[in-house]
C-alpha cells in the first residue's frame, strides 16, 4: 500500500501535491468552512480521472498528530493487491429509511472476497442505529463495518458526503474492500464517566425520546443541565447519555441531534427502546484521553501486520470537551500504533464499528473509533 497525505488550507494548495504515484483512491474529510470544496473536487477528478473521491464534512479534520479547522485532510492511497468498490445510496432512493438504506448498501456491494465495510452518512437526517442494523441483516460472516457520521463543526444545520467528484446531503456512501491480503484492525472506546441513578425509557419512537420514568424527557433533561439547557442541543454534546438496552447488555452512548420544546422530546443519533436504561454521563479530560489510548491497544491486539493506514473517528463532544488539549487524544493513539503509520480522520457526529474483534457493529457516540488497514 502506498500513502501520501497533506492538509489543504487554500486551492492553490492543491497545485502543490507532487503525488509520488498513480492514486487509485482519496480520502477526503473537508471542513464546512472551507473556501471552495467543490473546486478542490474538481480540480482533483480532471488531475486523477481514474481516482475514487470518499469522503464528508467534519467537526475537526485529523491529519497525523494535527486536528485543524477550515482545512482538506486528504490522504491518496494506492493498494498492492487489494480491490475495493464504492457504492452510495440516496435517503430519497428509500424514503428516508435508515434501515433499507444500510441493506441496500449491502446489496450494491459484491459479497464475494469482501473483507470489510467502510461508511460514511450524512450526520443529520440517518438514523445510525438503523443504517448499522440494515447493513447487518445480510452480512457475510467475518466482514465487519466501521466508519462515522459526517459533521458539521459544533453547529448541528448541515452536513455533506463526497462521493465521485460531488459532494450532497442526504447520502451514504460506503467502500468495499476486497481480497485475502487486506489486515483490518478496529477499536472503539470512550472515557465518560456515568453519574446519577439510573432511569427506565417509558416513552419512545426509534431516535426520539419523549419520557423517562414517565416524565417529560427534555424537562428532565434541562433540570440536569441548569444554565446550560438554554445552549441546546449543543450543550447536550457535554451530557450525553449510556445506554442499556437489557439489564446484561453492553452499554453504548447517546448524543442530543436535536430537541423539540413542543414535545418535550429529545432526537438522538441512534435508538433510544422503550424499556431500555439510561444515565447521564459527564467528561472527564483524562479518562477520554486515556480512552483513546485503549481503542488504539484494542486495534493492534493480537496484530502480527505492521498497520500503514489508520482512519481516526473520534466525536465533536469529546473535542469540545477537551478544547486546546484535543491533540493529546490524537497523539495518545499515535504513539501506540507507531510511527510508521499514516493517520488521518474526522471528528463526527457518530462512531459506527464493533466494541472489539469479536462484538457486532453498532453505532457509538463519544468515543474514539478507528480502522486500521494493512497488506
Amino acid at each position: 500500500m502506498q500513502v501520501f497525505q497533506k492538509s489543504i488550507g487554500t486551492l492553490s494548495d492543491s497545485n502543490q501535491l507532487e503525488i509520488p504515484f498513480d492514486p487509485q483512491l482519496f480520502l477526503l474529510f473537508v471542513s464546512p468552512t472551507y473556501g471552495d470544496p467543490d473546486g478542490m473536487l474538481h480540480l482533483l477528478h480532471e488531475a486523477y480521472p481514474n481516482a475514487s473521491l470518499f469522503g464528508c464534512s467534519t467537526a475537526g479534520e485529523i491529519l497525523g498528530n494535527h486536528v485543524q479547522d477550515a482545512t482538506i485532510a486528504l490522504t491518496a492511497i494506492r493498494f498492492e493487491k487489494t480491490t475495493f468498490r464504492q457504492v452510495e445510496v440516496e435517503l430519497e432512493e428509500v424514503k428516508g429509511d435508515s434501515w433499507q438504506a444500510g441493506k441496500e448498501i449491502l446489496k450494491r456491494l459484491n459479497p464475494d472476497s469482501l473483507r470489510h465495510i467502510l461508511i460514511l452518512s450524512d450526520g443529520l437526517n440517518v438514523n445510525g442505529a438503523e443504517l448499522v442494523k440494515g447493513l447487518h441483516e445480510d452480512l457475510p460472516k467475518g466482514v465487519h463495518v466501521t466508519g462515522g457520521l459526517a459533521g458539521d463543526g459544533p453547529d448541528f444545520k448541515d452536513t455533506f458526503i463526497i462521493s465521485g467528484n460531488r459532494r450532497s446531503s442526504r447520502k451514504i456512501v460506503a467502500l468495499g474492500l476486497y481480497g485475502p491480503d487486506l489486515h483490518i484492525g478496529f477499536g472503539s472506546k470512550g472515557g465518560w464517566d456515568s453519574f446519577g441513578i439510573e432511569r427506565l425509557v417509558t416513552r419512545s419512537q426509534d431516535n426520539i425520546l419523549y419520557e423517562l420514568d414517565g416524565q417529560p424527557a427534555l424537562e428532565l433533561y434541562k433540570s440536569f443541565l441548569g444554565d446550560k439547557a438554554r445552549d441546546l442541543p449543543g450543550s447536550g454534546l457535554l451530557f450525553p447519555l449510556s445506554m442499556r438496552q437489557y439489564e446484561d447488555s453492553a452499554p453504548v452512548v447517546r448524543t442530543i441531534l436535536a430537541v423539540n420544546e413542543e414535545e418535550q422530546s429529545l432526537t438522538f443519533a441512534g435508538n433510544i427502546p422503550e424499556n431500555s436504561y439510561v444515565r447521564l454521563m459527564k467528561a472527564n479530560v483524562d479518562r477520554i484521553i486515556n480512552g483513546a489510548e485503549q481503542s488504539a491497544m484494542i486495534t493492534r491486539n493480537g496484530s502480527e501486520v505492521d498497520t500503514q493506514l489508520a482512519i481516526l473517528i473520534s466525536c465533536v463532544g469529546r473535542r469540545l470537551v477537551m478544547k486546546q488539549l484535543v491533540e493529546e487524544e490524537v497523539e495518545a493513539v499515535n504513539e501506540v500504533l507507531g510511527d510508521q503509520v499514516y493517520s488521518t480522520g474526522f471528528y463526527s457526529y457518530g462512531e459506527i464499528a464493533p466494541f472489539d474483534q469479536f462484538s457486532p457493529c453498532e453505532l457509538h457516540n463519544q468515543t474514539m473509533t478507528i480502522t486500521t488497514f494493512a497488506e
